[in-house]
């Protein structure tokens, strides 16, 4: 059975940096295009950053040039690191496996995708 678990999340001052990461059991990280959302409560969970197979990337535009995706061809998990994070950065993170990682983050979701638990980052001063 897919699993999937962020660790990483935590406390950190405006300007400041943060790495998430996404360890997957139950199937083969490396063939799937994964994702990073995030979900503010009362919200839609939004996509953040998602990666393919062949390692093409794409970001929200909110992200760009603040936040990298990143994951290598094995079993190890992928990782978002997260530089000069903003207030409005703060919210719960989820892992996402099976997505359709496509230029516009709109459709990135799709009946098959896989969550993981959520990991929250709060940025505050």
């Amino acid at each position: 059975q897919l699993q999937l678990a962020e660790s990483g999340g935590g406390f950190v001052q405006p300007g400041g940096s943060i790495r998430l990461s996404c360890a997957a059991s139950g199937f083969t990280m490396d063939y799937y295009a994964m994702a990073w959302f995030r979900q503010a409560p009362g919200k839609e969970r939004d996509g953040v950053s998602c990666i393919n197979s062949l390692a093409t990337t794409h970001y929200a535009d909110s992200v760009k040039g603040r936040f990298t995706i990143s994951r290598d061809n094995t079993k190890k998990p992928i990782y978002l690191q997260m530089n000069s994070l903003e207030i409005e950065d703060t919210t719960v993170y989820y892992c996402a496996a099976k997505v359709e990682c496509m230029e516009s983050p709109v459709y990135w979701k799709n009946p098959d995708i896989s969550w993981g638990q959520g990991t929250q980052v709060t940025v505050s001063s």
